[in-house]
């Protein structure tokens, strides 16, 4: 099982100092989050994609890029790329250039994003959300499987003999996951390619994840691509760390209040018991991450959100230190002891070159047949 952070940018004034940290300073802290990140033995870093304040990652893969000649076995991957408004040709490209310059440890989140002007910015129509994101990955698989597309669909110019470059490294495209909260059309679409799923988990109850979870589930044993238990489901969550829960409680409390999304809401003690927002001791939050197995059953990656609401920098790799040192390798150990036969990992390029190789092996070994019996 993976475990990792990820980011979603935002650069908010610190309640308690009332302090805005710059923006070149803020992007420079989340380069040094992701090191961090490394050094502490987790597995994986995620960036989001926004183009409005408050947040500054308008092209996670210059970041990721950069972060991919600082770290060795960090998995870079995107908490939020955006197929709606992005040209499938360009993530095509950008993403399979990444995978090189990281040496295969790249993967992406698709997503439609929570911003509704990001649509007519980019010469898109919200109303066609959902059909930008089906008919972009179409073109997007079509781009990365295929050495030259020609193709015709309602959003973009059509393709004549056209050859995406670079290559996906060694003739594998890097993994896709497909992040939703709300929309049931996305884990069908994870579901029909037999790519990821990735619920965030962040605002909602655990009973609306259990059943997000649970469709993708249903749907991917549907296409043929094995059973239910087999499919690739990710989650994201939220966490705050003290030794003792109370100092966890009172130093989070104002960041909570005035947090972008959910301040001036619901109080941290409710929000807490409705989301999986975990403020408090490590164990605490081993005890929590360790229940949401019991309502999406055996999963592959966990990312943790730990540096918004304008938590300063040091702050954030003491709460990088509690994960790497006291959380992590007690549910390494406990997700792994649970996990029945039978339930993959989660992908890698490795993994992914691997199961190519097998499956031309497979088809050697078919047409070997045929030609004996023949």
């Amino acid at each position: 099982m993976q475990f990792g952070v990820f980011t979603v940018s935002d650069i908010t004034p610190d309640p308690t100092t009332g302090r805005t940290v710059p923006e070149a300073q803020r992007i420079k802290d989340v380069l040094t989050i992701a090191q961090h990140a490394e050094q502490v033995g987790l597995d994986v870093f995620a960036l989001g994609e926004h183009h409005n304040p408050p947040f500054f990652s308008s092209s996670p893969t210059t970041t990721l890029g950069y972060l991919a000649g600082v770290t060795s076995t960090l998995q870079l991957s995107t908490s939020t790329t955006l197929i709606t408004t992005n040209d499938p040709v360009k993530i095509a490209e950008d993403f399979a250039m990444l995978q090189h310059v990281a040496g295969g440890r790249v993967d992406l989140m698709l997503g439609r994003g929570n911003t509704g002007p990001v649509y007519p910015w980019f010469g898109k129509d919200i109303r066609e959300g959902l059909n930008l994101a089906v008919e972009n990955y179409a073109l997007l698989r079509r781009l990365w499987d295929e050495e030259v597309v020609d193709w015709e669909g309602r959003f973009r110019t059509p393709l004549q003999g056209f050859t995406s470059t670079p290559r996906p490294l060694d003739d594998v495209p890097p993994f896709v996951w497909h992040g939703s909260i709300r929309s049931p059309e996305i884990a069908e679409q994870a579901a029909y390619y037999g790519d990821g799923f990735f619920h965030n988990h962040i605002f909602w109850p655990a009973d609306h994840t259990r059943r997000m979870v649970e469709f993708y589930r249903k749907r991917w044993e549907h296409y043929g691509h094995g059973p239910a238990s087999s499919a690739i489901v990710g989650l994201g969550g939220q966490v705050f760390m003290r030794k003792n829960s109370q100092d966890a409680v009172n130093e989070f409390r104002p960041y909570f209040d005035n947090a972008p999304v959910y301040g001036h809401g619901p109080s941290l003690e409710d929000f807490s018991q409705a989301t999986p927002l975990t403020v408090g001791s490590p164990q605490q939050v081993i005890e929590r991450t360790l229940g949401f197995r019991d309502y999406v059953g055996d999963y592959q990656r966990q990312l943790f959100l730990i540096d918004h609401a304008g938590l300063p920098l040091k702050t954030v790799l003491e709460q990088l230190d509690l994960l790497g040192e006291e959380v992590v390798p007690v549910l390494r150990k406990e997700f792994d002891a649970l996990r029945p036969a039978g339930v993959p990992d989660a992908p890698t390029h490795a993994s992914l070159v691997a199961a190519r190789e097998e499956r031309a092996g497979d088809t050697r070994n078919d047409v070997q047949t045929v030609e004996v019996a023949s």
